[in-house]
């Protein structure tokens, strides 16, 4: 577990410890966790360039002026986009790669709280398109970008990290996975697909968390009296972690070397997904601590039996078929 006071320390030195002009990319940043994170990546960072994509043009207009007057010589970039499809995540690659050589962080949050099995157009279940799909699309579209970079290299990713559990390789989409399992299913979807695109960029971090319950419009729809009996992490808390996470040295790349905050508090690499410290991929739970034990001998096992390989095979087999149709 890593204290907020050693999480507000971290974040306090990255103005002097970062350079001017970072390049970050938030995708599903106009509410929620997303929202308080961009806020405050741009409060504490010099002079940034980011880009954010979501839907809603409305919330887009208020948070570049929330953000103007958090960070007045920041520069805040709208992307309008529904990107649970491919096809237009795409699109939004092409438009923000024809714009930058590098970026130096991906951070990742869309999400839909349905569970109702719905599929989108490209026929992926809605509910996986936007926590694994698009965002390994993202992933793979801007790793060159990433690569270039001479700062953090990262890719953070909310979702269920530490969560992970069975995975049915009859069903990866998850449109059959009982509800109960729904959680462990993608979570562990998620990190499998992280270490496979990690072992093809060495220098490049990856970090899927869980942001524990946060008070967001994803749980508008949940009782009164189920939310009551809730621990809920404080959105501001929740927005300082990330940016902890996003920045830290302690979740670092497993080969290079780029600048990252490093105060003597966070010196120690961070536990990986492989059990050892500083494997470049990394789940982390609600409060930046490591994956259990019980968890990392999960993941060793899928690892035994191929399955980071399967994972991936999949994956790309979805993105061809994808784009196959878009050009028929």
């Amino acid at each position: 577990m890593v204290s907020l006071h050693e999480v507000l320390l971290s974040n306090s030195q990255i103005s002097s410890s970062l350079p001017s002009h970072l390049v970050a990319v938030f995708v599903g940043a106009t509410s929620g966790i997303g929202e308080i994170s961009l806020k405050k990546f741009a409060e504490y960072t010099n002079e940034p360039r980011i880009y954010f994509v979501g839907r809603s043009q409305d919330a887009a207009d208020r948070i570049v002026t929330q953000c103007k007057v958090l960070n007045p010589s920041g520069e805040y970039i709208f992307v309008q986009s529904d990107i649970s499809l491919i096809s237009n995540v795409d699109r939004v690659c092409q438009h923000i790669g024809g714009n930058e050589q590098s970026i130096d962080l991906l951070f990742l949050s869309a999400g839909v709280p349905a569970v109702n099995r719905s599929v989108t157009s490209e026929n992926i279940h809605l509910l996986a398109a936007l926590n694994y799909y698009s965002r390994l699309r993202f992933i793979t579209n801007f790793l060159p970008l990433l690569q270039s970079a001479g700062s953090l290299r990262r890719v953070v990713t909310i979702g269920g990290g530490t969560q992970e559990g069975p995975l049915d390789t009859t069903d990866f989409p998850a449109l059959r996975v009982p509800l109960p399992q729904l959680k462990g299913h993608l979570s562990s979807l998620i990190t499998l697909g992280l270490e496979a695109v990690a072992r093809t960029a060495l220098e490049v971090s990856f970090v899927h968390d869980y942001p524990g319950t946060v008070k967001t419009p994803l749980l508008d729809g949940m009782p009164k009296e189920m939310l009551k009996n809730l621990v809920l992490i404080p959105l501001e808390e929740c927005g300082e972690r990330h940016v902890y996470l996003a920045t830290s040295g302690r979740f670092s790349a497993l080969k290079g070397m780029c600048k990252t905050v490093t105060s003597r508090n966070n010196s120690d690499k961070a536990l990986g997904t492989t059990g050892e410290v500083g494997s470049g991929v990394y789940s982390v739970g609600a409060y930046c601590e490591s994956a259990s034990i019980e968890v990392q001998e999960l993941l060793a096992g899928f690892r035994e039996v191929g399955m980071v390989s399967q994972v991936w095979q999949h994956t790309q087999g979805e993105f061809r078929r994808i784009i196959k149709a878009e050009h028929t």
